[in-house]
């Protein structure tokens, strides 16, 4: 049976608060993107638009919570679907989170110089002075460009060192960007904010449907993100305990938060104010709250940098392990599954797909100063599709693979009586139908009202199935077909890596009560 090609270890050198904020600084940074993009289509229902996506949103981190405890690897959404769908959609699930992760990279590398060009007019600097054109491109912002640029070879350099950096980085500047929050909120719901002046906003002038659709199908990018969380469990210790813990914080973290600057800008400013800023809305927000506004702007463009820059450096990580995980099993070429001997980093794949994200970045400026707008456009497709499988796949694993122990589960389950007798019980997961709904939602909302996602999105993924095809015949594999392989084996050697002995012995315990009944392998 095939089996991921032992081209390397990943070294388990994160913590559980390292584990926390690499999901935070991919998810809790992308309100300070999301929220002018937002504002720009829904209007006065900005607050509703960030409601309906953050609902779906806790259901996604729900079934990431079970999928990533139980299967500790790196892969995330990719390697759920690959051992409950097979390789063709694991492949498939591959490629779409491939396409947000890169994305992810230059559409925060550009909210990040955004942030930072906050503090040009301070400077003597004007922005707009260099914006030039440049043969039939129209409208092209050097400067911002240049920037955005620095900053990902910055995040390539990092990452390629080891992880173990780039996670310190998130932690320190996690904890920084968490207690702006928390000030800007607080000073603003109590010296600032105006309920009449959101009442107003929602009953006047609240959007119509086309744009309502465009504008929560924005928001979710306020939540893509949690697939970080299970792209590094492969290099977490004790993930079976740490990653239920962090990633149920996070999604009660976020959800308060993104719900929280939502309203309170809707209760500052009109919500074309917010729309006309993509770049620096919170830093917009914060400069109209007295008392702190005059200390509160500069601070928070600066905090609203920093954590759209380790958002960006979290892209990175994804994007590197999502690949490497892709390689192992078989799915790209084994070259990309290759770890530095000296930095235990897969540091091929870091370099090839952060610079994916480069031609990403230019190709958005050449667009004209819409960088963020071209950006974010695309950026739902690839989350909300791969969600959707991730869904049906955890729906699947639950009766391919009840033998798995599962430190967590989603709640509200349906007990179904087991398939062969003797065998467990398999709980049908109830709010991973309705999450399996609400994303095919956002989905249908992305391909109805995103004119450049519902192309780009889809020939992104056709493009990389026919490179996936190419490879397949060349090396002498089954292009359409499953390769055998022993996920038991994978599964013990896991645990064991993970020193989560206690869920061995458990799961040991099953595969031998599956072999007295004759059970087959999964």
């Amino acid at each position: 049976m095939a089996q991921p090609e032992e081209a390397g270890a990943l070294r388990r050198d994160v913590t559980v608060w390292g584990s926390f904020m690499w999901g935070y600084a991919d998810v809790g940074a992308d309100i300070y993107t999301a929220l002018g993009l937002v504002a720009g289509a829904a209007m006065g229902a900005t607050p509703v638009a960030f409601a309906v996506a953050g609902i779906v949103y806790l259901l996604v981190g729900l079934a990431y919570t079970e999928l990533a405890s139980s299967y500790p690897v790196a892969g995330g959404g990719q390697y759920f679907t690959l051992r409950g769908l097979g390789d063709v959609w694991g492949f498939v699930c591959g490629a779409a989170l491939l396409l947000d992760y890169t994305i992810d990279i230059s559409l925060f590398a550009v909210s990040s110089s955004g942030y930072f060009n906050f503090f040009l007019p301070a400077l003597g600097v004007n922005i707009h002075a260099f914006v030039v054109s440049i043969g039939p491109f129209v409208g092209v912002n050097v400067l911002w460009m240049t920037e955005t640029l620095v900053i990902i070879a910055f995040l390539i350099a990092i990452n390629y060192v080891g992880i173990r950096i780039s996670s310190r980085i998130n932690e320190v500047l996690g904890v920084v960007a968490i207690l702006g929050q928390v000030v800007i909120v607080v000073f603003g719901f109590v010296f600032a904010w105006d309920p009449n002046l959101m009442l107003l906003q929602m009953r006047l002038q609240f959007p119509d449907m086309h744009n309502f659709m465009y504008g929560s199908s924005l928001a979710i990018i306020s939540f893509v993100g949690l697939e970080s969380i299970s792209q590094v469990s492969q290099e977490t210790r004790r993930p079976a305990t740490i990653v239920p813990r962090t990633s149920i914080s996070l999604v009660l973290n976020v959800l308060i938060f993104a719900l929280a600057f939502s309203v309170l800008g809707m209760g500052l400013l009109p919500w074309q104010v917010l729309g006309a800023h993509p770049g620096d809305p919170i830093a917009i927000v914060a400069q109209r709250i007295p008392i702190i506004g005059a200390i509160a702007a500069p601070m928070t463009a600066l905090i609203g940098g920093v954590i759209v820059l380790i958002s960006s450096n979290s892209g990175v990580m994804s994007a590197s392990r999502l690949t490497y995980s892709m390689s192992t099993f078989h799915l790209l070429p084994e070259w990309f599954s290759a770890v530095h001997p000296r930095y235990h980093t897969p540091h091929r794949t870091i370099i090839v797909f952060s610079g994916v994200a480069v031609v990403q970045a230019i190709l958005a400026f050449l667009t004209g100063e819409g960088a963020m707008n071209t950006l974010a456009n695309m950026y739902a497709f690839g989350a909300t599709f791969g969600y959707l499988l991730v869904f049906i796949s955890l729906i699947v694993l639950r009766f391919k693979d009840p033998y798995t122990p599962r430190p967590y589960r989603m709640p509200i389950n349906i007990a179904l009586k087991a398939k062969d007798d003797g065998g467990p019980q398999v709980a049908f997961p109830i709010l991973a139908v309705i999450g399996f709904l609400g994303v095919g939602t956002i989905l249908f909302e992305v391909i109805l009202t995103h004119a450049i996602g519902r192309i780009a999105g889809p020939a992104w993924v056709i493009a990389m199935l026919i490179l996936y095809y190419i490879y397949r015949r060349r090396a002498g594999l089954p292009p359409w077909r499953a390769l055998p392989r022993d996920w038991e084996s994978q599964q013990r050697k896991t645990l064991r890596e993970a020193e989560e002995y206690e869920l061995l012995a458990e799961y040991e315990a099953a595969l031998e009560d599956k072999a007295a009944r004759g059970g087959r392998a999964t």
